[in-house]
């Protein structure tokens, strides 16, 4: 396994994120694995290499915190990971104030968050979404604050627009706070908006970009689009992925270049998929999820493959504007 530079840090992680949505107690979505089910995927993973993990305290309403941080703190040393977690949606509780990017739900959120992980600290504490009801100035000094008290190492950001963006790490700047170190936006061969603003934004400030739902929720895996018959049950129950219409006729000559190109070299469509992306300037880690052994083992393999130019042409010339989408 090589590790890159998260950013302009000096923090190393894997080229590859295990993304820890799936793990915690399907009671929350059906599509995902309670604490027994979930273990082996995070020992998988430790044994390949991979030492960065992301999830969110809205993950199972907690629960996926609490199961991820039981098994690293069972199979490794808490210096050998790099653990991530996010704050902004409600968990589980939804008065008010246990919402959004105030102080007073920043300041709760990280110790419940670290209460359920079992650590002392998380590495990377990102923003879920941008706060339309709380200052922006609010929201970066309580976050300088976290980094401050040691309970965080460093901050990041998770889809928004690239002005708002600019916006925060400005406010950080000006006041002398902690900036933040990562953008994590979705980017994928049949959601690309993002190579627009914010991926040159980060690319000329030195910000890691670890992007989400690399495979399209698994349509570039082969799934089929909400709505399909023979769409998976997460598909079925995935009310984000019909709001955002990916997988729909404007992207079947997308898919159908991704399914050429696998084919020619004799693996998988996922696999094609993320190596295109893990090619792209300024992509650190894409973050892949796995809820069967051979997921990994196919993210794995992609980091053995090299696109050839008139490939990453390929796959990319079919393209089409979108709206954007998956800020909310």
């Amino acid at each position: 396994m090589e590790y890159r530079r998260l950013g302009r840090t000096g923090l190393k992680v894997s080229p590859l994120c295990l993304g820890t949505m799936t793990y915690g107690t399907p009671q929350w979505r059906d599509w995902v694995l309670d604490d027994a089910d979930s273990r082996p995927f995070i020992q998988q993973a430790l044994a390949a290499g991979i030492n960065f993990f992301d999830t969110a305290d809205m993950y199972s309403d907690g629960e996926s915190e609490r199961v991820v941080g039981k098994a690293l703190n069972d199979f490794a040393r808490r210096e050998e990971v790099v653990v991530a977690t996010k704050v902004y949606n409600p968990t589980g509780n939804k008065s008010p104030n246990e919402r959004g990017l105030s102080r007073k739900h920043i300041h709760h959120a990280i110790d419940a968050s670290l209460e359920r992980l079992g650590m002392d600290y998380v590495d990377l504490y990102q923003t879920h979404r941008w706060d339309y009801d709380t200052p922006i100035e609010e929201t970066m000094e309580a976050l300088h604050e976290v980094v401050k008290a040691g309970k965080a190492r460093y901050i990041g950001a998770s889809s928004m627009h690239a002005w708002q963006f600019a916006k925060a790490q400005h406010v950080a700047e000006r006041n002398g706070w902690t900036r933040f170190a990562t953008m994590q936006p979705m980017v994928n061969l049949i959601y690309r908006e993002e190579e627009r603003e914010m991926i040159p934004q980060c690319l000329d400030q030195g910000v890691g970009v670890i992007p989400w739902s690399p495979l399209a929720r698994g349509i570039l895996a082969g799934s089929k689009p909400v709505g399909s018959e023979g769409s998976t049950t997460r598909a079925r129950s995935d009310e984000q992925m019909r709001n955002w219409k990916l997988g729909l006729e404007r992207d079947a000559p997308v898919i159908e270049a991704l399914q050429g190109v696998a084919g020619s070299r004799n693996v998988s469509p996922a696999q094609i998929a993320l190596a295109w992306l893990l090619q792209k300037p300024g992509i650190t880690a894409p973050i892949v999820g796995a809820s069967k052994p051979h997921h990994l083992d196919q993210a794995l393999g992609a980091l053995e493959i090299t696109l050839t130019a008139e490939e990453v042409e390929k796959l990319e010339a079919p393209y089409v504007p979108h709206e954007v989408v998956g800020f909310a």
